[in-house]
């Protein structure tokens, strides 16, 4: 009985491999730019986790649509391994239209789990609180400052 328990328990751990940061880069889409580097991914994610506490993320291509449109602000952070990109290829020109911040990062399963959810998702947006909003500012100040694509 014993040793099964640790057997049961690596075989769900190679069922769902945790991939590098360089590993999740192959999986990228043409369109992920500007790609968040290793540190910023971490610091966004760490947004996402505070804001999600305190119920200010926006999940889902409909829902961050729908809150583009009516003007609310935030950091827009999307999934650059979804496919197809036809989902949410909108998305970032929606943004930039409205002079949004927004960046990718590698993986949806990383930024569902970010967010409190067991489900993978492709766009989140981050809206400002003031609980966590030294954390917010730093990562708007990094996201703006990333080079937007051409």
């Amino acid at each position: 009985m014993a040793r099964e328990k640790p057997e049961v328990a690596a075989a769900e751990a190679e069922a769902t491999p945790e991939r590098s940061y360089r590993e999740q880069l192959d999986f990228l889409n043409p369109i992920a730019q500007p790609l968040a580097s290793r540190k910023l991914t971490r610091k966004l994610y760490k947004c996402i986790r505070k804001a999600a506490k305190h119920k200010q993320i926006r999940r889902g291509v409909k829902e961050v649509q729908k809150f583009i449109n009516k003007g609310e602000k935030g950091i827009t952070v999307l999934a650059g391994d979804t496919l197809p990109i036809d989902v949410y290829c909108h998305i970032p020109i929606m943004c930039e239209d409205r002079s949004l911040p927004y960046a990718y990062v590698p993986s949806k399963s990383d930024l569902g789990a970010a967010a409190g959810s067991k489900r993978p998702t492709c766009v989140i947006m981050i809206k400002p609180h003031e609980e966590y909003q030294e954390t917010y500012d730093e990562c708007l100040e990094e996201v703006s400052a990333l080079p937007l694509p051409l």
